[in-house]
Order: structure tokens, then C-alpha cells, then sequence
């Protein structure tokens, strides 16, 4: 059965391209049906690939190869969060590697303008940790970082 709520991410041309490469990448991650246009429309003709299902850590995806006239921004982000820098170094090297871009603060973007926050847990406890200076230790060293260095944070945290 399908999910009742599904995460719609609107591509150029390259839903599939960008549905395998999620499912090589991520755990918990699959690329499900493919659709293709029953005709033409406005950014491409009947035949191609019109949406694919895909799962991104375990959550629901479709992939609308809308066209170019829509562009990502900040405001839509996947969140993944990493148990420690070998998984952090691995989830983001495989989309700045990729063709994608780093930001800062854990952020990056995919070769097909998506955006990543690539998050180690250990970031969100030291950010909420209930000693205040611990907490605004570690939020100042992540605003110097583009991907998160665990050990900095840590480090930070115990100031």
C-alpha cells in the first residue's frame, strides 16, 4: 500500500538518475516504480520518464521530471542524521563527490540542486545540551565548519 503522504521533489529530467544515486547512497533507500508520460507535455514528449518512487532513509519520495523552470532551494532540505564522522565523511563525500556542492554548517547540495543537511547526532546533543555555554560552544565551532567535524564539536562541547 502506498503511503498516504509522499515527498514530492520536482527534477529537470533526471528523477531516475537521481533515484538510483539516492538508493546507492543512503541506507534504508530503494527506487520503486517508474512512470512514464502517456503523452506529451511541455517539457517532454510521451514516453519518457514522467515520476519514479523512490525511498530515502526510509521515507517516501516521488520524483516529478517537471522541467527547468523550478528551481531548489534551502526552504526543502533532506535531513540525515549520522552516527559518527565515518558515516558523516561517506554520506557527504558521495554528493559533493558527485557533482554537488558544499554550503556550510553541515549543508550541501546534490548534483541536481537538492539540499542535504548532513547532521552527526552528536551536533543535535551538544546544540541542546542544558548547559548553556556547552551548547553555544558547539553552535559557534558549527558555524565555522562546511561538513561537520565530530571531534570539534565534541571538543567545543567540553570547551
Amino acid at each position: 500500500m502506498a503511503s498516504k503522504n509522499t515527498i514530492c521533489v520536482w527534477y529537470d529530467r533526471d528523477a531516475l538518475d537521481a533515484a538510483q544515486f539516492y538508493a546507492r547512497t543512503f541506507p534504508d533507500s530503494a527506487v520503486g516504480r517508474v512512470l512514464r508520460s502517456p503523452g506529451d507535455y511541455p517539457s517532454g514528449k510521451q514516453g519518457d520518464v514522467l515520476t519514479v518512487e523512490f525511498t530515502v532513509a526510509g521515507i517516501p519520495c516521488v520524483g516529478l521530471n517537471g522541467g527547468p523552470s523550478v528551481k531548489h532551494t534551502e526552504a526543502f532540505s533532506f535531513q540525515i542524521s549520522t552516527e559518527d564522522q565515518a558515516e558523516t565523511d561517506r554520506l557527504w563525500n558521495a554528493i559533493v563527490g558527485n557533482g554537488g556542492q558544499e554550503i556550510g554548517c553541515g549543508w550541501c547540495r546534490d548534483r541536481w540542486g537538492v539540499f542535504w543537511q548532513i547532521t552527526p547526532r552528536v551536533l543535535l546533543e551538544a546544540i541542546a545540551d542544558p548547559d548553556a555555554a556547552a551548547a553555544k560552544r558547539a553552535f559557534e565551532a558549527m558555524m565555522t565548519m562546511r561538513k561537520i567535524d565530530v571531534a570539534a564539536i565534541e571538543a567545543a562541547r567540553r570547551g
